[in-house]
């Protein structure tokens, strides 16, 4: 009882946490975009693009805490936590689609470069990374207790970085009148962002299809459940997650004559949980047939 107590007081403390930091990096997306449109910037409106990537990661952390909390029903006997993954997808389709408009926006301006107001500029963004700071010291002390305020803040620190390379851009521009370092300073961002959605686009795509989890080697799975003493044979194996980190196995094993069949199952799902970090397994153990 006092360990769902603790649980439930941490899972309180990340909720009030992500509130905080969605609605802070939220109210900044509006004045980025903006911003932008007004001072003319492309290195803007695609950091924009990265912080509207915050703003989902943030809202998908605090949907899957709560969502999460939701026991399974009738219609949904795994819960909602595929609510977490849905939810990515969309997200990563987005970025490609605003990549691809900042590409073909950043080839259009340099032929025909476009005046950038760079004070503006260099102020919106330096608005930015105060923001991206705060919203950090938000999350800070929750992301080791929870996998999704870590995702949250991680997401915040690469969207830092881009603040500071609109802000060296504007910089540049000021100074040297190069206008043609506001597109390239927006191909960066994009460039930067690309990879991180690729990965994830391609780890929940692995989720959706029930694909074997990263960090998760099948052969030393199957290796483990035969070296566990009292399997004679290994019938089959399945490993899938429901959502980015809920790993779950059904194991089907023949024993040997002399195993005992409780204690063979126990000690087989005990070893899934401790070795390979899976939380549930179906462990059906059933007695090898004599040989004749």
């Amino acid at each position: 009882m006092g360990q769902d107590h603790s649980h439930d007081h941490v899972a309180g403390a990340n909720t009030r946490m992500l509130g905080w930091a969605l609605a802070l990096t939220a109210t900044f997306l509006v004045v980025e975009v903006a911003g932008g449109l007004y001072f003319n910037s492309l290195a803007l409106l695609s950091d924009a693009g990265h912080m509207l990537t915050d703003v989902a990661a943030l809202a998908i952390a605090l949907l899957a805490i709560k969502l999460g909390a939701k026991p399974p029903d009738d219609r949904r006997s795994f819960g909602y936590r595929r609510v977490e993954i849905l939810a990515a997808v969309f997200n990563a389709l987005m970025l490609f689609a605003i990549a691809i408009y900042v590409f073909v926006e950043a080839v259009e301006r340099f032929r025909d470069p476009q005046p950038v107001q760079s004070w503006g500029m260099m102020a919106v963004a330096a608005v930015g990374l105060v923001v991206n700071l705060i919203a950090m010291r938000m999350l800070a002390a929750g992301k080791e207790a929870s996998f999704n305020v870590k995702g949250a803040y991680l997401e915040v620190w690469a969207d830092m970085i881009g603040s500071v390379g609109v802000i060296l851009g504007a910089i540049a521009i000021r100074f040297t009148g190069w206008t043609w370092v506001d597109p390239v300073v927006a191909v960066l961002i994009g460039l930067w962002v690309l990879p991180r959605t690729w990965i994830l686009l391609r780890g929940t795509i692995n989720v959706l299809l029930e694909g074997v989890p990263d960090g998760v080697d099948l052969v030393e799975v199957r290796a483990a459940v035969k070296g566990v003493s009292g399997v004679a044979e290994l019938q089959r194996l399945q490993v899938w997650s429901i959502s980015n980190r809920d790993n779950q196995a059904v194991v089907h094993i023949l024993a040997s004559p002399r195993a005992d069949i409780a204690v063979l199952q126990r000690g087989v799902a005990e070893m899934l949980h401790d070795r390979f970090d899976i939380a549930a397994s179906t462990v059906q153990v059933e007695p090898a047939p004599l040989k004749a």
